[in-house]
């Protein structure tokens, strides 16, 4: 008898292309499946592709609450806890959440993150790569808690930094192995495996 596939639930800010990598991996016999997009920006162009794709979307907008984290994030919970996800994976989530928040769905909270953390947490990992003078960039994913990108890393991907790229450039590479990553962490996790995938 197979096991019910684990629910995922994704959230976005923009264009959601790494929703997109996720929910198309989620096909098949893939132990999970897509029950959510909920993006932070009703403009969010990522809601429309989860459309496209049949999945259910939701907004809950972070600019009528004016700061306040709490009132936001009690906004962003109710479609959110009526999706009854087993695993939330912040796909250009750009919203920092409280140690409320993240405590609540401890060890089932995912992030992609540019850069090969523990470098370069937060904004403008690609510039600051190339500041550093580094000869290797990529990207993380790994467990959501309070402290920010500081979770365990469950996996990583690298590329190396060629001559003349500039952070556009890095980026758009980064990006390719991002969509190979985050599928391939999401389909170990929801099984129970924590071992980190390195591409």
């Amino acid at each position: 008898m197979s096991q019910t596939r684990k629910r995922v639930a994704l959230l976005i800010s923009g264009g959601g292309s790494n929703m997109v990598a996720l929910a198309q991996s989620m096909t098949g016999d893939h132990p999970a499946r897509p029950v959510l997009v909920l993006s932070n920006d009703p403009a969010a162009k990522g809601l429309a592709r989860a459309a496209e794709m049949g999945i259910p979307t939701a907004v809950a907008e972070h600019r009528p609450f004016k700061g306040d984290r709490a009132a936001f994030e009690a906004a962003l919970l109710e479609p959110l806890l009526a999706a009854e996800p087993d695993v939330i994976c912040l796909a250009g989530f750009m919203r920092i959440l409280t140690p409320d928040f993240t405590g609540r769905f401890a060890g089932r909270m995912l992030n992609i993150h540019p850069s090969l953390l523990p470098k370069y947490p937060g904004l403008h990992t690609h510039q600051r790569a190339l500041d550093a003078g580094d000869t290797e960039a990529g990207c993380s994913v790994h467990e959501v808690i309070a402290d920010l990108d500081a979770g365990p890393l469950l996996g990583q991907a690298r590329v190396p930094v060629l001559p003349g790229d500039d952070a556009d450039s890095l980026a758009a590479r980064v990006l390719v192995q991002e969509h190979r990553l985050y599928p391939a962490v999401l389909r170990r996790f929801v099984t129970g495996d924590r071992t980190p995938v390195i591409l």
